[in-house]
């Protein structure tokens, strides 16, 4: 089982190496899916999976200047209020029950699903958030403390959101900034955010710290090679086959 866990780190890795698709998407249902480990559990050994993961990147593109920091101060006055508010509200439940888990497999479903969607049509969105003019450049402080909110709920909840969805969004809130700050301050925002999220699981005991390791293992190789790679592979395709899998995994989640 540990070896299967290494590799599930390794191929997740690969990918948010290649795509920059966040790992959330990927690991929270492969962890549930095929290795039946129960949702809270891999929700809150996932978000500390990511905040690991996800602190390397703040180095890499803090040091080429990837990162607004007034962006990401912005998302965490929103999302880190609603990770603890959703935290406290999961620590009042029988997250063991039936319940619990349909509600957060549902969920983590419905994210996986309207991720799929931003994977596919990011460009399509921000060229015509940019043509259109769809926010008013005054509302932008408000619209990022709103999609912290959403994101801070979101990802504590089913670890997805923080990658795929957040980039999508800011690149429509902020349609003048260049993809690599989008990318660099959602990155940044998300350290802090799974920090939280993930720390928030730990206290109410839905962390497995023996698999957070052995997933590591096997990811940290894997970004690194897919970082690598994803100069030479037509990531377009990636892309589509990504979000063919997500689509396929979120309407199983949803409908299980």
């Amino acid at each position: 089982m540990e070896f299967g866990y290494i590799v599930a780190g390794f191929v997740v890795g690969l990918l948010v190496g290649l795509t920059g698709v966040g790992g959330g998407s990927l690991m929270t249902p492969i962890l549930v899916l095929f290795f039946h480990v129960k949702p809270a559990l891999a929700v809150g050994t996932d978000l500390l999976y990511a905040s690991v993961t996800k602190s390397v990147g703040i180095f890499a593109h803090g040091k080429l200047g990837n990162i607004d920091w007034k962006i990401v101060r912005l998302l965490a006055f929103g999302s880190v209020p609603a990770s603890i508010l959703t935290t406290l509200y999961l620590r009042n439940q029988d997250i063991a029950s039936d319940a619990a888990v349909n509600t957060i497999k549902f969920w983590l479903g419905i994210a996986l699903l309207i991720t799929s969607l931003s994977v596919l049509f990011r460009n399509q969105l921000v060229k015509f958030s940019s043509k259109e003019h769809l926010v008013n450049e005054k509302l932008t402080p408000y619209l990022t403390v709103i999609l912290g909110i959403v994101l801070g709920a979101l990802v504590t909840l089913t670890s997805v959101g923080a990658g795929a969805l957040g980039v999508t969004a800011l690149l429509i809130i902020y349609p003048k900034r260049s993809i690599l700050t989008i990318i660099g301050s959602d990155i940044a925002h998300a350290v802090p955010l799974t920090l939280v999220a993930g720390l928030g699981h730990a206290s109410i005991g839905t962390v497995d710290y023996s698999l957070l390791g052995t997933l590591l293992i096997g990811s940290i190789p894997g970004i690194w090679i897919g970082s690598h790679l994803s100069s030479k592979v037509a990531e377009h395709w990636v892309r589509i086959a990504l979000a063919l899998i997500l689509i396929f995994v979120g309407l199983k989640l949803v409908f299980h």
